[in-house]
């Protein structure tokens, strides 16, 4: 009989017989891991199994090679704070589903699953959505494709990198870019290395970037390519900002 004990975080649960699930779980020792929870819709265990979660796990099986039983314990609710606000629910969405769909299963990366611990407590603050996408900057490199976006490709000023190649992932500076700036990706200013402010266009501009690599290099050979639930969260962001750019102008009080 073989056996684990571990802390992990629910990215997602599909009902399998009666009253089932096939959970996955990204844990800290273990890496992606998949069981199959008894009683998973029980009122015990129906509410450990939303995605986010972070949950005590227990696994058991016949062999490692088999697929093996889940035992939870909830230690943490994801979602918990902000369950009115679609945006984090569609970010918190996302990083589920891109470690689910892109990580190989039994393969540890104990970096990358501290790193999502600290990307759920920044859903409390108000720099989330830039945290957001450099969680994502974070799972490309665990994936092995990594982004140089500390100096200029091209060997000119780096206090003014302003693009990224789609080819390299390495970052231009105006001045070598401009010319070509319609062939590459946009930087925003919060991935500088000088730092600056996330706005909101800056943050779709974040997501732009990170999306168009884990479409054409992390997901690039999926069935099914990139995750519905990464395309939601660019679209939200990109329709709310749409309506504040259409919002009628405050009136001066009095």
């Amino acid at each position: 009989m073989e056996q684990w004990q571990d802390q992990g975080i629910v990215l997602a649960a599909r009902r399998y017989a009666e009253n089932g699930a096939i959970v996955s779980v990204l844990t800290e020792q273990y890496g992606r891991r998949a069981g199959f929870l008894h009683g998973a819709y029980s009122s015990r265990n129906r509410g450990a199994i939303e995605i986010g979660n972070t949950v005590d796990i227990e696994w058991k099986a016949r062999t490692d090679e088999n697929l093996g039983t889940f035992k939870f314990e909830l230690q943490k609710c994801g979602a918990a704070g902000f369950l009115s606000d679609p945006l984090k629910l569609a970010a918190l969405q996302s990083a589920c589903a891109l470690c689910d769909q892109s990580l190989p299963e039994r393969e540890g990366h104990p970096g990358l699953y501290r790193g999502f611990v600290a990307l759920l407590e920044t859903f409390r603050e108000d720099i989330w959505a830039a945290a957001y996408v450099i969680w994502e900057i974070a799972l490309l490199k665990e994936l092995g494709f990594s982004l140089d976006l500390t100096r200029c490709a091209a060997g000119g000023d780096s206090r003014t990198l302003a693009y990224v190649s789609p080819k390299t992932g390495r970052a231009v500076c105006y001045a070598a870019g401009e010319a070509y700036k319609s062939r590459l990706l946009d930087l925003p200013s919060f991935l500088k290395p000088n730092g600056g402010p996330a706005e909101e266009e800056d943050i779709i501009t974040g997501l732009k970037l990170t999306g168009y690599f884990l479409e054409h290099w992390a997901f690039a050979h999926h069935n099914h390519g990139i995750p519905e639930a990464r395309r939601r969260l660019h679209l939200r962001f990109a329709e709310r900002s749409e309506k504040t750019e259409h919002l009628p102008p405050l009136k001066d009080a009095g």
